[in-house]
């Protein structure tokens, strides 16, 4: 009889830990969120270390939680509420003008633009498709990191009202391609190159991961976003667009890539993504990195620094989703030495101040652009000649945001 009541409890308590279980899987608590670029487990370090009161988290928090009511203002964006019309003549299609080229002084009507690498042109902004998607992505990111650290289901509730908006709401949703981006006047009516500026979308991806215990992410609405990214991936790979992108040899392919692999992984494709990620050893950093650390590519912009930094940060992303599907890419080096490092130590000289820049760029050189990547190789590397390095830049601000997604910051300067 004994033996019974104790089974009795036993199974009892067993119902009660599972309805425990259960719970805390539906308020995301004690499970690992899926995200691809951001680290899963420091997330989740310092969700708690916020609930605890951790006073070396508690800047960057404020600052966070300070973006993230900010964000809560903010209106729907869509596609649809730009003044211009795409030639396909729907306005659910993305359109944006190419920012490097201006009216050809040559011609009465200033057609064909042509090219003035580096100078932007005013006229872009008259297209307001690249912005609307730039504050989704910020807005939705700040979000869904607030109601993940915090718990709060109003942050869930608005990241997922916007994501509605922009994807999956018949009225304002865009269209799935990049089919008239970075239209040249006189030129074309859309570029490969225009695939650049969706490159924060895998932010979005990780943002997705972070709303799903919230419960303002329906199953209907995580279907959806799946259907919708998983049509946008099969555009980018069979239309002519996204196959002259893929082609490109500097950053243009290093962010098509990231893309490619992140929105794989996102719906299921992971074979896919693990290709990309092991083509990208030869394809990116062996073919854009000399032995010497040099990115030719970027060096022949007018905005050399720039954009060495921007190629570098894409190829830190890439090895970052690496790291979700098993593909190591910082590590991997070519027997002559090029490597995702070797290209960080070319640049390094530079933003420490013990070598001048020798190489085109518009407006002065920011060293200081670098520095999140340095700290990113840091906590990689782990060796003395990165931790030396770290050393010599300047205290990481205890309101950056990087305090919170990245290495450990009670140890050592965080990466960003």
């Amino acid at each position: 009889m004994k033996n019974k009541s104790k089974s009795l409890v036993a199974i009892l308590l067993l119902a009660i830990a599972s309805a425990a279980n259960s719970e805390e899987q539906k308020a995301g608590v004690g499970t690992s969120p899926r995200v691809f670029l951001l680290d899963a487990r420091r997330l989740q370090i310092t969700r708690q270390r916020i609930h605890d009161g951790d006073k070396n988290a508690s800047p960057a928090w404020a600052r966070l939680e300070r973006d993230a009511q900010k964000a809560m203002s903010s209106a729907p964006f869509s596609v649809i509420t730009k003044g211009a019309i795409p030639p396909s003549g729907d306005k659910h299609d993305y359109m944006s003008q190419a920012p490097y080229f201006w009216p050809n002084p040559k011609s009465p009507n200033g057609l064909p633009y042509i090219s003035r690498d580096g100078e932007r042109n005013p006229e872009i902004n008259q297209i307001t498709d690249h912005h609307s998607l730039d504050q989704l992505e910020s807005s939705v990111e700040t979000l869904a990191l607030a109601y993940y650290f915090k718990g709060d289901e109003a942050y869930a509730a608005k990241a997922v009202s916007l994501l509605r908006a922009f994807f999956l709401d018949p009225a304002t949703r865009m269209n799935p391609n990049l089919q008239y981006a970075q239209f040249i006047p006189g030129v074309n009516t859309g570029r490969g190159i225009g695939l650049i500026e969706t490159r924060g979308l895998p932010n979005v991806i990780d943002a997705i991961g972070l709303l799903a215990g919230s419960k303002a992410l329906t199953e209907n609405d995580r279907r959806g976003l799946q259907d919708w990214f998983g049509k946008f991936l099969q555009w980018m790979l069979d239309s002519q667009n996204g196959r002259d992108e893929a082609a490109r040899k500097n950053n243009h392919g290093s962010y098509y890539d990231l893309q490619v692999a992140s929105f794989a992984l996102f719906v299921g494709k992971k074979d896919l993504a693990t290709r990309v990620l092991e083509d990208a050893r030869g394809k990116r950093i062996a073919s854009q990195v000399e032995p010497d650390g040099r990115q030719p590519l970027e060096l022949a912009r007018t905005k050399a620094w720039s954009y060495s930094n921007m190629n570098l940060e894409g190829l830190m992303l890439l090895a970052s989703l690496g790291d979700s599907a098993g593909v190591d890419l910082w590590n991997f080096q070519t027997s002559d030495g090029r490597s995702i490092r070797k290209a960080l130590d070319f640049l390094t000289p530079v933003a420490l101040g013990e070598q001048k820049w020798q190489y085109p760029e518009i407006g002065a050189v920011k060293p200081e652009t670098l520095f999140p990547l340095m700290r990113r190789a840091a906590a990689v590397y782990r060796d003395k000649q990165y931790q030396a390095m770290m050393t010599k830049l300047p205290d990481l601000d205890s309101a950056d945001r990087g305090r919170l997604l990245r290495a450990d910051f009670t140890t050592r300067q965080a990466r960003q």
